[in-house]
């Protein structure tokens, strides 16, 4: 499958363009969940037939998931309107191996072992890559596969497990994460027997993940709780499923008219899935009002600082945490911003201090003493949310911007050229041989 869009070869010179200064107006259409549909793809594994995925939306990552698939023996195709139709053979015509250059691309790879082992009762996988901030070892995800039956070894950077049967049993998670609750879920549904996960994550994307996975015949209660109770089934049909908005795509939207001022109407915005964030960002200057299949931003002056922490949903995602720190970077005060998630998630601070920003990191606090005006200046894209961040950042300051990395938000967001073009922001995608 493919979807055009440039690949993990694109060259150094690539970069977008950036000329500040223009408030946004007009209408942004969130993409489907990113975070939602590769662990979605993953379990089409789970049942043979064809599978049909709608609101897809056209991102790198969705891509190098489709190629993962084919390369164990499914097939992908990206269909008009963000379909997907993914076609699962019979287990015997799976190859349940995950190739290193694939899986070292995306973190959400990992998630392709709770079906493999369930279905196949095998696999066999590099370990996973995907942004680099901070050590997040798969251990969680290895260690509540072998409670449920499965066996591991490593050998030469790849991980093989083996399950003749996996049994249903008690799971608790030292911490909710999501992905690891995402790969019990799918490993747990076809176990014999009753599997209950404590301290299971509560995202939104988990929560569609298990609502597909009961649309195929599973039986998954407690969805949205700390607490997820999985009867295992023998059998899954092909999944007809719609994914879920992208909260984090609409925060995105968010942070460039924080930083730029305008009114724009997030279309398929869920305010239920963004309501701590959305609560903060009220208090501090936003003006949010709900609407039929949305809801309206509208920003007219510098927003106040604040003090803004991460924590598990439903708590302020650590993917909101760039963002939050580029349009903290022109707040009026000094804001202080913790990362309680993960370690290292705070490279792109030194790009936004080129552009201008004033602010420090302490451990895991950022404190920012808002400037007025940001100044353009060539920045470094380090992962797909800093380098939305980063282009959010650009988008509101003074002259023009340089910012590298085109890949990172190709791996996340859809189109982000016209996207944001369409409501005043001026982006320009300058590949390297169009380049001086």
């Amino acid at each position: 499958m493919t979807l055009g869009l440039k690949d993990s070869k694109a060259t150094a010179g690539d970069h977008f363009k950036v000329t500040g200064g223009n408030p946004l107006f007009g209408e942004f259409v969130v993409q489907g969940a990113k975070n939602a549909v590769l662990k979605q793809m993953a379990a089409t594994i789970l049942a043979s037939g064809e599978h049909h995925l709608f609101n897809v939306p056209k991102i790198l990552d969705v891509e190098i998931m489709a190629e993962l698939l084919e390369s164990m023996g499914l097939t992908c195709q990206f269909e008009e309107d963000h379909h997907v139709v993914i076609t699962t053979p019979a287990p015997d015509d799976i190859r349940p191996f995950a190739d290193y250059e694939l899986v070292e691309k995306i973190r959400a790879s990992v998630t392709v072992l709770g079906p493999l082992l369930a279905r196949l009762k095998a696999a066999t996988m590099s370990l996973p890559g995907g942004d680099d901030f901070g050590h997040r070892p798969i251990d969680i995800h290895l260690n509540a596969l072998k409670s449920l039956g499965a066996t591991f070894t490593t050998s030469h950077g790849y991980i093989e497990g083996k399950a003749s049967r996996l049994d249903g049993t008690t799971i608790v998670l030292d911490f909710p994460s999501h992905t690891a609750t995402d790969n019990i879920m799918m490993a747990a549904v076809l176990a014999n027997g009753t599997t209950t996960i404590h301290n299971a994550a509560r995202e939104p994307e988990v929560i569609d993940l298990g609502s597909m996975l009961n649309s195929m015949g599973a039986a998954i209660t407690g969805l949205g709780s700390s607490i997820l109770r999985i009867e295992g089934v023998p059998i899954l049909k092909p999944a007809n499923y719609r994914i879920i908005p992208d909260r984090i795509d609409a925060a995105t939207a968010i942070a460039a008219v924080i930083m730029n001022k305008g009114n724009v109407f997030i279309r398929h915005g869920v305010i239920r899935h963004m309501d701590m964030l959305l609560r903060k960002l009220a208090g501090i200057g936003v003006n949010i009002h709900p609407d039929n299949n949305g809801f309206t931003v509208w920003v007219n002056k510098r927003i106040d600082a604040a003090q803004i922490a991460t924590l598990p949903y439903p708590g302020i995602a650590t993917d909101y945490l760039p963002l939050l720190v580029a349009a903290m970077s022109t707040a009026n005060g000094e804001s202080i911003v913790t990362e309680n998630l993960f370690e290292g998630r705070f490279k792109y601070v030194d790009e936004l201090r080129r552009l201008g920003a004033t602010m420090a990191i302490h451990g895991h606090h950022v404190v920012i003493k808002g400037v007025e005006n940001l100044q353009g200046a060539p920045v470094k894209a380090t992962d797909i949310r800093a380098g939305a961040a980063l282009l959010v950042a650009a988008t509101s300051a003074d002259g023009e911007s340089k910012v590298l990395g085109t890949t990172h938000i190709q791996r996340g967001y859809e189109d982000f050229v016209t996207r944001f073009g369409d409501l005043g922001a001026k982006i320009e995608l300058v590949s390297n041989e169009n380049s001086c």
